[in-house]
This record gives structure tokens, sequence and C-alpha cells, in this order.
């Protein structure tokens, strides 16, 4: 694995890629040297467009080695909720397993996503869009939200 670290608005995240594609997003500094790889900037170029509010959708070839089934659909699902949208934990239980008594685990698949950002898991809120767990922190979930709303609400009055 390469890795580097960028800077955001949210702070410092860290990224990794393998032979395959993006396989590591990270909400902190990880002490690793920064290696030169053309994915890892081309990763970083598009983080700073999105947080520039000038990108959407990642275009990025993605290596994601990790996770059970279960896990592995959920972050499916969250790569199809479109930018500026949410759902709650119970949707997306309902989507991937046909059940919304299955939102605690749709939290726990969160929770483990090695893409955050890329993979928006921070587009999953609670019952009535209660801000409730995230990786990075409320006030992080709350930012990457709040950026895709206002985005989406000047796109539609451009």
């Amino acid at each position: 694995m390469r890795w580097c670290v960028v800077d955001s608005p949210i702070g410092e995240l860290s990224l990794a890629v393998d032979e395959t594609g993006l396989c590591r997003v990270t909400f902190q500094r990880l002490d690793r040297p920064a290696e030169t790889d053309p994915l890892l900037t081309r990763t970083a170029e598009q983080l700073a467009a999105y947080f520039a509010g000038e990108l959407q959708e990642f275009d990025l070839p993605l290596s994601v080695r990790s996770g059970t089934d279960f896990e592995r659909a959920v972050w499916t699902q969250l790569s199809r909720i479109p930018y500026g949208e949410m759902q709650t934990y119970g949707d997306v239980a309902k989507i991937v397993a046909g059940d919304v008594g299955a939102s605690r685990a749709v939290g726990t698949a969160c929770n483990r996503n090695p893409l955050p950002i890329v993979v928006p898991c921070h587009r999953v809120v609670g019952a009535g869009g209660k801000m409730v767990g995230f990786g990075g922190g409320i006030p992080t979930k709350r930012h990457l939200l709040e950026l895709e709303a206002r985005v989406s609400f000047e796109t539609l009055w451009s």
C-alpha cells in the first residue's frame, strides 16, 4: 500500500491505495511516509474538488478487500444514495436486508466503511434525520451534509 495525508476543511485525511485502487480513507494522520502515486494524487484532487463544492460524484477505482457480504451490500447501497440526499439506517436495512430491524447492523457496517466520504456513509442518519454515529464525529458528519445541501441548493437555483 502507498499512503499520503491531505488537508481538508474537516482536518487531515490519510489515503491509501494498492495496485487495484483506493483502499482506505481515515480521519486521522497515520504516521507513514508519504508516497507519490498517480491515484493518490487523483484522489486528493477529487477530494479537494468535493470540498470546494465542485464534485458530486467520485470517479476512482476502489479496492475493498474487507467486510462481510452484508457489509459490502451496505457499502454498495451507500454508494447509491444521491449527493445531497439522506437515508435512515432503517431505510438502508430495508433495502439491503428486507428488514428495518437490521438497522443496528447497518450502523455497524457504516462504522466499518473503509472509504468514508468516497463511499458516503455520512448520508445515513437516524430516524427523523437525527445525527447519530459517524467515524469522523458528528460535527464532521454535519459539515459534510451541510456542504452537500448547500451545493445542491445552489445548483437548483443557478
